[in-house]
């Protein structure tokens, strides 16, 4: 599905009139230049023939197969028409099983943009964006969704580029305003709702933590995760706010699967993800905040990579559009103050255990992706590749342990090999020294080789003496700073006698 900007559209002038003063459309901020994403592109420049086979390289086959698209009622297509937000849906299968029946369950994620201003009221701001999503997980819910998972910090600006102290108002319990809005939802649709909000810890001195609250499709709170790693880069200034959180790697098992949370940064860290399929999980959401010029060729790699290595499915979630604040910041990498965190690239997108995945939502507009995916997927990757068995979960222990003690020493074998062979200029400057030095005959070696000349020599440390008065190689590198070091010995171009004068 491509935009509808057309490709070969008119490159528009300042005052949006185009050569001929016919106004046309200026693409959209956020956009591929008018298109949705990049696949959206490909699929409009590229040959039918061609674009399928860039598309199996890109997203990879489920079971040998492209992945089939699902076709929702015919509420959610006016719905997305209507709201303007984009509405992709697909299928993941597996291969029937003799002994187990199919596991299939639908998942669906949500990416938005902001709906006010940031200079607006703060509890505006917040009523503003439930408004802005409710329809949206309607019409999940309405299309048979059983998990559901929204975007980081989903309730609020992600105003933590600003160390403004005052966004911390956003922050609820973890029964909190916002869960109780999707409580409701939850137990209409049946439907567990993955909620990351900013969290206020009321048990514990009402500190901060950036948290995912799980809520049980009878509107339960399973639990909470809290995200494992913070950022120190750029804009992502949220250690101003909250620290690493504290509650491990927990895998909720919901009626639907076993579903886990690693928050945003997280993705950054492979054990990390290990962890929680360590701990048995089937399908671990990764709702983020990720603007393109930091991280957007990491974007489509990292989770695609955990699903493979981890044998579970990945959900992946950024939100959407630019967002202003009015008092401008500086940032960690020196850049010149400025009033906006980048633009959010949304490209939400699910992954798979056999490495294929969606096609992303789009880059500029809210979105709803919907996935089929059956669970048993999960253990037959396992069996095909075997990287559970294969994994030497040993090793690493081992190292990770010694690494973590103040002593560690590095396991850091150093190679003391044979220089390289001189370069022309070398050669020349070795031939002057060696007749200055060493004479103009040097020495021949056992094998009496032809072409035993100076060019072919290279320098060779002296030798010292061991422990047993014994003569030993010496230990120092070989020596390629020619103009301060002379030359002290000799070795055959064919290297197999060492002699020194």
């Amino acid at each position: 599905m491509a935009s509808e900007l057309s490709s070969k559209r008119m490159r528009v002038g300042e005052n949006g009139e185009g050569a001929d003063g016919a106004l046309i459309q200026t693409p959209p901020e956020g956009s591929i230049h008018g298109f949705e994403s990049l696949h959206c592109l490909l699929e409009a420049s590229l040959k039918p023939e061609l674009f399928q086979e860039v598309s199996r390289i890109l997203l990879g086959l489920n079971w040998g197969q492209p992945l089939e698209r699902i076709h929702l009622p015919e509420s959610a297509a006016s719905l997305s028409t209507e709201r303007n937000f984009d509405l992709q849906a697909f299928r993941f299968r597996a291969v029937k099983e003799e002994l187990r029946q199919p596991r299939i369950v639908r998942v669906g994620l949500i990416q938005n943009s902001i709906a006010l201003p940031t200079t607006a009221a703060f509890a505006d701001q917040k009523k503003a964006i439930m408004e802005k999503i409710k329809p949206m997980i309607d019409e999940a819910g309405a299309s048979g969704v059983n998990i559901l998972c929204l975007q980081e910090a989903w309730m609020m600006p992600f105003a933590f580029c600003t160390r403004e102290k005052r966004w911390c108002q956003f922050a609820e319990p973890v029964d909190g305003e916002s869960t109780q809005f999707l409580q409701d939802l939850a137990r209409k649709y049946n439907m567990v709702i993955v909620s990351p909000i900013l969290e206020r810890d009321v048990k514990h001195g009402e500190v901060l933590w950036n948290t995912a609250v799980v809520i049980g499709n009878q509107g339960n709170i399973i639990g909470i995760h809290r995200k494992n790693h913070i950022p120190r880069i750029g804009d992502f200034n949220e250690s101003t706010y909250y620290m690493e959180g504290n509650t491990g790697h927990p895998v909720f098992e919901t009626c639907y699967g076993k579903i886990a949370v690693n928050i945003c940064y997280g993705r950054h860290h492979p054990l990390n993800w290990l962890a929680f399929g360590l701990n048995g999980a089937e399908i671990v959401f990764n709702p983020s905040a990720t603007v393109g010029e930091l991280s957007e060729p990491m974007w489509p790699i990292e989770a695609r990579n955990a699903a493979i290595t981890n044998s579970y499915f990945v959900g992946s979630i950024n939100r959407v559009g630019t967002e202003i604040f009015p008092y401008p910041f500086t940032s960690g990498d020196g850049k010149p103050q400025h009033s906006d965190f980048g633009h959010f690239y949304g490209s939400s997108y699910i992954s798979a255990p056999d490495a294929s995945c969606t096609p992303s939502l789009s880059r500029h507009r809210d979105g709803l992706l919907v996935s089929d995916m059956d669970l048993n997927l999960c253990r037959q990757i396992k069996d095909k590749w075997g990287f559970r068995m294969t994994a030497r979960y040993e090793l690493y222990a081992d190292l990770l342990s010694q690494y973590l003690k103040p002593g560690f020493t590095p396991q850091l074998i150093t190679h003391v090999s044979a220089a390289p062979l001189l370069s022309k200029k070398g050669d020349d400057d070795l031939e002057f020294r060696r007749e200055e030095k060493l004479g103009s005959t040097p020495p021949s070696c056992e094998r009496k080789c032809e072409g035993c000349r100076p060019c072919a020599a290279v320098q060779v440390p002296t030798t010292t003496t061991g422990s047993g008065g014994e003569a030993a190689p010496a230990v120092a590198p070989w020596r390629t700073d020619y103009a301060n070091y002379e030359p002290e010995g000799w070795m055959c171009k064919c290297r197999s006698s060492l002699f020194n004068p």
